[in-house]
């Protein structure tokens, strides 16, 4: 059997494109290691992902954003300050407001749960007609200039016009493609779980800037047995980050009390806690013949502006956006052309991206004084200029500026 596109790796990116191209009437092999059924009804995790408005175009467009099983939680307003562990913040801040925008819509993003995203990827992937769904499995893959021969470890096989590899930082795709890919470490790693509080957040985000790194409290859609809930996403020092992870739920709802600051009340900490290394990757290549990288397969950049995964759903959009109006048109979705203006159109993207992460995770995890000084006062400078404060939350939206 022929498919017009075989994706590897069914994640939140690829899932999404697989759905998005399927819907568009183009014939989809989506492949993964792991199980993918039709129902799944996990426990609570504690993880969420922030989703930006451009980013929310895609999922209702991919059928997936009204399939959600759990509501999404807005976030109308961020807050940015120097935070002090154990002291009020900066009286120094930024703070954005979506409704200084004029935009429609309804937020600057939505705090999804991750368990949420899951299901309704699943149901969806198992659903559509021109899906078929190999999980799990391997894929062993052999591209020529004219089409790419897939084999399972399964025993199928099968032939694509385009594989897309989605299936994560050590991507056997871009390795067997000979893409190199540069990363560097940032010595730091994220501790991710979700809170609930005492007082309602009103969908407000808080981005603390503490030494160790960022410390995020995103707000969550509650429930029935936890009205106020938000996320955290929490950058520590890699060396210290299992102490954390070691302590008791009232010792970590300490800590984290500590460096949240006292406006929400009482927190707890509730579900499972997380933890990640943090690294930076960029690839040289984002095409090979007849093949596309997207996702985290792509590129890796530091949390501190909650637009890791927004940039991998912009790959899918990219693609998506090139490969519904070529195959309308009878085009061979799989041309070195097509793949030139992928890249072309991600490169940019990527690596401003990525540069701005990183400077603004070494500009922030500091204590030194006249570089504190230097930024608060930076801060509050930009919190004082409408327009670029606009141009800001827009491109953070993914809408443009």
């Amino acid at each position: 059997m022929a498919y017009d596109v075989c994706i590897v790796g069914a994640g939140p990116v690829g899932g999404a494109l697989g759905c998005r191209l399927a819907a568009a009437g183009l014939r989809i092999a989506m492949v993964d290691r792991a199980a993918l059924p039709p129902m799944e009804h996990p426990d609570f995790d504690g993880r969420a992902y922030a989703i930006a408005a451009g980013s929310r175009r895609l999922l209702a467009e991919a059928g997936l954003w009204d399939a959600l099983p759990l509501p999404p939680g807005p976030i109308e307003q961020i807050r940015v300050s120097d935070g002090r562990i154990g002291r009020p913040a900066s009286p120094l801040f930024l703070h954005f407001d979506f409704n200084d925008l004029n935009e429609p819509g309804a937020a600057l993003g939505w705090m999804i749960e991750a368990r949420a995203l899951r299901m309704a990827l699943n149901a969806r992937l198992n659903a559509l007609p021109n899906i078929d769904l190999f999980a799990p499995a391997e894929a062993t893959v052999t591209r020529t200039p004219e089409i790419a021969e897939i084999r399972l470890s399964t025993g199928e096989t099968f032939a694509a016009r385009l594989v897309i590899a989605a299936e994560g930082r050590d991507s056997r795709l871009r390795r067997e493609a000979s893409i190199p890919a540069q990363r560097w470490p940032y010595h730091q790693s994220a501790i991710v779980c979700a809170i609930a509080h005492q007082h309602p957040h009103n969908r407000i985000a808080l981005e603390h800037f503490l030494p160790a790194g960022p410390f995020a409290q995103l707000p969550m859609a509650g429930s029935e047995t936890e009205p106020n809930l938000s996320a955290l996403v929490w950058t520590e020092r890699s060396e210290n980050a299992p102490r954390f992870m070691a302590l008791s739920p009232e010792q970590f709802g300490h800590e984290i009390q500590r460096r949240l600051g006292d406006h929400l009340g009482a927190v707890r900490p509730v579900g499972r806690r997380w933890t990640y290394p943090l690294s930076a990757m960029y690839v040289h290549r984002f095409t090979a013949d007849r093949l596309a990288i997207a996702g985290d397969a792509a590129h890796g950049i530091h949390p501190i502006a909650g637009q890791g995964l927004n940039l991998g759903l912009r790959d899918a959009i990219a693609l998506a956006d090139l490969l519904i109006p070529a195959h309308t048109a009878g085009q061979d979705i799989g041309s070195q052309a097509l793949l030139t203006r992928y890249a072309n159109a991600r490169r940019i993207d990527v690596i401003s991206m990525l540069a701005a992460t990183d400077a603004l995770d070494r500009l922030f995890s500091t204590n030194f004084p006249p570089i504190r000084l230097a930024r608060d006062l930076g801060i509050a400078a930009v919190h004082r200029m409408p327009r670029l404060k606009r141009a800001l939350m827009r491109q953070a939206m993914g809408l443009g500026v």
